[in-house]
């Protein structure tokens, strides 16, 4: 269990305190106070090793069937003896361009808390050093490690969005560039971009009625006075999810334009093509007509007849030519 376990201390009065290696014993020792609660920190483990801990906090077996398979929409569910909660903390990827989502699995109870991390974009180990630092408001308890994770991860929202809306930006500024840029690459561009939208709105819509709960009503195993606490994170998730929609219809809106250009670039060379074809036609048709076995035709035996012909071929070409120029088509 120890590579699973990544962290483990009770908290009394909003502060570390030293306990039993043995997770029962630790959690005895935090019930025996009342005002102390432990807080076990676990990393993709698997099921072997998470029976332990389920049997030694009493935990759902649906619950942690859900903690132990991953991929689940953030959601929040009460049980019997503990509150189960699910985020998916966003990470993005400067290098690549590219949005990634973890998940964060959190068990509440009676003067414990239990979070399971998959993936490398939960904040634990940065919300715990902040708590550690604040014991005003760990001594809250349990509640207070809920709110730390969920304020942490729905910050973490907005400056995705801000990350997004430079790159948006970006390609905005190529798509209407004079130039144009590769057609198909700037399609895959947008198309790509849409996808990390699609992945940022995975975690972030569904964290809306888990957050509504908390705000609005009373949840077991969470105290009443954090309400404000959980209001003023929901008021981040709207904004970020405010952002991310837009980001998402302005999306829409470059792919359109996008697509558009590519017909007027197209119309553009139809209309170049059908001007030389116009203007190679006549030559064809003249070159053709004094290329009939014909005997008698006008001026064929006329010394001046050859020069005169690829004269007038050329004036023609060269009129249709002006032409085509004014309007545009070349």
């Amino acid at each position: 269990m120890r590579p699973v376990i990544v962290d483990s201390a009770i908290y009394r009065d909003g502060r570390r305190t030293d306990g039993p290696a043995d997770l029962s014993d630790a959690l005895d020792e935090a019930r025996a106070t009342g005002d102390a609660f432990l807080w076990v920190g676990l990393h993709e483990p698997t099921e072997a090793e998470f029976d332990h801990v389920a049997s030694e906090f009493a935990l759902h077996p649906l619950a942690v069937e859900d903690a132990l398979k991953a991929h689940q929409r953030p959601k929040l569910e009460v049980y019997d003896d503990s509150l189960f909660a699910v985020l998916k903390p966003i990470v993005y990827e400067p290098e690549s361009d590219r949005v990634s989502s973890g998940e964060l699995m959190l068990f509440m109870g009676d003067s414990f808390v239990v979070t399971v991390r998959h993936g490398e974009g939960a904040p634990l180990a940065e919300v715990r050093r902040r708590l550690e630092a604040d014991p005003e408001v760990l001594k809250h308890g349990p509640t207070a490690v809920l709110y730390a994770v969920s304020d942490a991860i729905v910050d973490h929202y907005l400056d995705v969005t801000g990350e997004l809306q430079v790159d948006l930006e970006e390609l905005e500024a190529d798509v209407f560039a004079p130039t144009g840029g590769n057609p198909a690459n700037t399609a895959e561009r947008i198309y790509t971009a849409k996808r990390q939208v699609l992945e940022f709105r995975r975690a972030s819509g569904p964290l809306a009625g888990p957050l509504a709960r908390l705000t609005a009503g009373s949840v077991p195993f969470v105290n009443e006075e954090a309400h404000p606490f959980f209001r003023d994170v929901n008021d981040h998730l709207l904004r970020a999810n405010e952002q991310v929609e837009g980001l998402d219809r302005l999306l829409s809106d470059v792919l359109s334009a996008h697509l558009a250009q590519m017909g007027v670039r197209q119309n553009d060379d139809m209309r170049k093509i059908s001007a030389w074809a116009a203007m190679a036609a006549v030559p064809t048709m003249v070159a053709g007509v004094y290329g009939m076995n014909f005997e008698h035709m006008p001026e064929l035996h006329w010394v001046a007849s050859y020069p005169v012909v690829i004269v007038v071929m050329a004036g023609i070409v060269m009129t249709l030519y002006r032409m085509f120029k004014r309007r545009g088509w070349m």
